[in-house]
């Protein structure tokens, strides 16, 4: 039966969101393309997906993983080692005119250039500057506005909690997903969208209001008295795909019901969306020209006027940046005794990734395509990089879990299990390239230019294309991390795994299968030193160790933490039982029997 269909779309789940959604259903034919659309994407990256890593896993007998945003993403990894590996730093000097009252000048060519790689050069215009006055020939002064950076979308987000907190993608999706969720006050944290649609207009102060408590309540409390005049870089129906930033909902918050990484999430939520809300930043650049000889030599200075949304930023007392006082100065001004220094520093390699670059690498991948590609920019600009807001923090943490690559400290390193991987793959797989070719068609789908049964049918033989060029390849794959310990069953070298879990053995054989866990990874505190502890062995000798020295029996930490926790109370018991002693009061069957008693 053919029943008329309409779409329920929300950015909050509060009883106030659904409701307004309800009264606004939109018309399912509206949707049909984008769903189909979305079906060929997900079938398309199954159908390439599988079986390229069937086809790798069984061809080389190890267990190796590819597919369209993950070998790319690896690729990118790999191509950021070579470049650090292949930089050769170069030295670079500048020269300094520091003045007898403070000031500061420094040189620079006539394009704006401040480095010199020659010492050469810098030897002789340090011979030729010395002793000689500096003449100020110009003074320039700028207002200037400096806006708040924009809203939060997932992937902006994940990247700031990645840097402030060191928190994973993924869990700063799970922390968003629970305040969306359970709490109801952030809106939907799956969007790509940095602004606002004019619509979200009206309800902002009826936002801040439910925000306006504890810490918050003071600057919510100013806003809740402004006019707003939002510019584009926040409110623009244009940019907005299918959901709009993450702002904070119309649901009063909790503070006490939210646990702590859930309270750091909150936190950079709401800090940037008063931040957007406040005035602008309001500051006069002020830059003056000198001649020393006949080279040019420049001072700046900014003289903050308003501070504006950088309000929130300041701790303590403000101070200004710079105290050169180079407003003070006038063209024709002349300063003598003037000591002349040289500066030297050294060329850098580009850093390497941490989760939150790699999310940013993986939204903006154009750098890492081939000259010949080029023509995909604008397309895979458009489609917003590898993978969607939702899936990049899933696919970083399946190449963890493959041990394509490892985490050493914040940064994140390619093993040789990567490498290796990568000249096994097909070409086509290792670029970018591809998902800008897809996204061709699939904006087509969309529109409803192309069918997604031609678009299905043309996936389906480049996978066969794939899986013909694994078979025939004549490389070969060799474990790097192959230890000398026999498995039981079937007498095979065993490979030792290592991942976020701990480490165990696996035999290489994959038809054989058996595991044996070295040590696991555990959430326990070292009572010494109070770091996670790790669990090693099996059975009843299971032991516990810590990095400090301390070790104790399974059977032994189990006694512990139970005469702990006799003695120690949580603060969600507390809670709960303070609930409950209001709840037992407000309810009390001596106070119902007595009130109509009478004196």
């Amino acid at each position: 039966m053919n029943k008329p269909v309409k779409r329920l779309w929300i950015s909050s789940v509060t009883d106030h969101a659904i409701r307004d959604g309800f009264k606004k259903l939109k018309p399912g034919n509206k949707y049909i393309s984008l769903y189909d659309a979305a079906v060929a994407r997900s079938e398309a990256d199954w159908y390439v997906g599988l079986n390229a890593t069937r086809a790798l896993t069984t061809k080389f007998n190890a267990q190796l993983s590819a597919g369209r945003v993950q070998t790319p993403t690896l690729a990118m990894i790999a191509e950021r080692e070579k470049m650090i590996r292949e930089f050769k730093p170069k030295s670079f000097y500048g020269i300094e005119a520091k003045t007898g009252q403070g000031l500061t000048f420094v040189w620079q060519d006539g394009k704006n250039n401040q480095r010199m790689f020659s010492k050469e050069r810098a030897d002789d215009l340090l011979e030729k500057l010395k002793d000689k006055p500096v003449h100020i020939t110009r003074v320039d002064r700028q207002l200037k506005k400096q806006h708040a950076p924009q809203l939060y979308d997932l992937t902006s987000l994940q990247q700031d909690a990645n840097r402030i907190f060191n928190f994973s993608g993924k869990k700063t999706l799970s922390v968003m997903q629970n305040l969306y969720e359970r709490h109801k006050v952030l809106t939907y944290p799956r969007t790509d969208s940095r602004v606002l649609t004019t619509d979200i207009v009206p309800t902002l102060k009826e936002r801040l209001q439910a925000c306006r408590v504890d810490q918050y309540a003071q600057v919510a409390g100013k806003l809740l008295n402004k006019k707003f005049i939002l510019p584009k870089s926040v409110v623009n129906n244009a940019q907005v795909s299918d959901h709009h930033a993450i702002i904070p909902t119309e649901q009063p918050v909790l503070l006490d019901d939210l646990s702590n990484d859930e309270r750091k999430i909150y936190d950079l939520v709401i800090t940037r969306f008063f931040a957007v809300l406040s005035d602008p930043h309001e500051f006069e650049h002020v830059t003056a020209e000198a001649l020393i000889g006949n080279e040019i030599f420049v001072a700046t200075e900014k003289v903050v006027k308003k501070l504006g949304w950088k309000e929130l930023q300041v701790k303590g007392s403000q101070q200004q940046a710079d105290a050169q006082h180079i407003g003070k100065l006038s063209e024709g001004d002349r300063f003598t005794n003037v000591k002349l220094v040289q500066t030297r520093g050294e060329t850098k390699p580009p850093s390497r990734f941490t989760e939150g670059t790699l999310l940013q690498a993986m939204e903006n991948p154009v750098r890492y395509m081939e000259e010949d590609e080029k023509h995909l920019l604008k397309t895979i600009q458009q489609s917003g990089g590898l993978g969607t807001v939702a899936t990049r923090a899933d696919i970083i943490d399946k190449l963890f879990s493959s041990m394509s690559m490892e985490m050493k400290g914040k940064h994140i390193f390619i093993t040789g299990k990567g490498r290796q991987l990568l000249d096994l793959v097909p070409e086509g797989l290792r670029s970018p390239a591809l998902t800008a070719e897809w996204e061709q068609k699939l904006s087509l789908i969309e529109q409803g230019k192309l069918k997604k049964s031609v678009f299905i049918k043309e996936m389906k033989e480049y996978a066969r294309e794939v899986v013909q060029e694994i078979k025939q390849s004549d490389a070969t794959y060799k474990h790097d991390n192959i230890t000398g310990t026999k498995c039981p069953k079937c007498d095979k070298l065993m490979l030792e795994i290592d991942n976020r879990h701990g480490k165990m053995l696996v035999c290489q054989d994959r038809s054989c299968g058996h595991k044996r866990n070295i040590f696991k990874r555990t959430n326990a505190r070292c009572p010494i030193c109070k770091k996670k502890l790790e669990l090693h062995g099996q059975g009843e000798g299971q032991t516990f160790r810590c990095r400090c020295g301390h070790t104790e029996k399974l059977s032994s930490f189990n006694k512990r933490r139970a005469r702990e926790k006799k003695h120690n109370v949580s603060r969600k018991e507390v809670n709960r039982y303070l609930k409950k002693q209001d709840d037992e009061f407000t309810n009390n069957p001596f106070a119902e029997a007595l009130k109509n008693f009478k004196k």
